[in-house]
């Protein structure tokens, strides 16, 4: 059952996610709003092109524009909003609306709940629940404060599920939440490690290495995996053709993104298309 308010431009809604009408979920309809979705174990998921078979029960923070399937729901709840509701200026930009649940370099962020985890967590939403049937001037202020306590709290399991438990861990979390951020709002336009090295006042050769210091993965390849994810998206969701993808991806040159693509892809842009919604494309 849906249950939705909207406050002037502030948007929150809360829906429960069940067996019998999973397939009538419409993406479209979510698509604008930011997502926190709860789910047991048993569940499947697939956000963007990674599928992740739930087994523990787990917090997925899906922000808006990011494309998911719920392909198999044992028991589910989604709270969505719209950045209006939860994006204020607060002193820990942790978990702030665009905190380390939602700019994350390594990863999609989800959270793996223990028993008791889990609890506190369906407790919270069973109070958003309730509080949205409410009418009055504070409900607004109190489905804020309940939002806050779950990203409060998953910023906490996930920090110590990746162990960032000390000053330097939490300064080295923060500046790759930055690099992150900037990639987000940049990809399309700036496409080299050095762009975002000068806009954090840095060296591409320190970049590097504090990138590379907690996860395989190079600023580079972070660049292009947002690029090609773009790309991806707009191949299968849209019907762009591959040139006008790649003019709204920031290359002018047709024939270098098709390279670039099969480059980090190992098939062409068309073949991807023809694969994908033929179903032969998995991630």
């Amino acid at each position: 059952m849906d249950h939705f308010k909207q406050f002037t431009f502030k948007k929150f809604g809360y829906i429960s996610i069940e067996k019998t009408d999973h397939e009538d979920f419409k993406q479209m309809r979510f698509q604008d709003f930011v997502k926190v979705v709860l789910l047991k174990s048993g569940s499947i998921i697939k956000v963007d092109f990674k599928e992740y078979p739930i087994e523990k029960d787990a917090l997925f923070f899906i922000n808006a524009g990011q494309w998911y399937l719920f392909e198999h729901i044992r028991e589910g709840k989604m709270l969505y909003y719209n950045r209006d509701f939860y994006c204020i200026e607060i002193h820990d930009k942790e978990v702030a609306c665009d905190g380390i649940l939602f700019h994350n370099v390594y990863e999609i962020p989800v959270v793996y709940l223990t028993d008791e985890e889990s609890a506190s967590m369906h407790t919270i939403f069973e109070e958003i629940k309730s509080e949205i049937s409410h009418d009055d001037s504070s409900t607004e202020e109190m489905l804020r404060i309940l939002l806050k306590q779950i990203i409060i709290k998953s910023t906490r399991i996930w920090k110590q599920s990746h162990q960032v438990t000390d000053e330097s861990a939490k300064q080295e979390l923060e500046f790759s939440r930055k690099f992150s951020q900037l990639v987000e709002w940049h990809y399309t336009s700036k496409h080299s490690v050095a762009d975002y090295a000068d806009m954090l006042s840095i060296t591409p050769k320190a970049l590097n290495k504090r990138i590379a210091k907690y996860g395989k993965i190079t600023p580079n390849d972070i660049i292009k995996n947002r690029i090609m994810l773009e790309a991806k998206r707009l191949l299968v969701h849209t019907d762009l053709s591959v040139k006008e993808i790649g003019y709204k991806l920031g290359y002018d040159d047709p024939a270098y993104f098709i390279r670039l693509f099969l480059k980090q892809t190992d098939v062409s842009p068309q073949n991807f298309r023809k694969q994908y919604l033929s179903g032969l494309v998995e991630n």
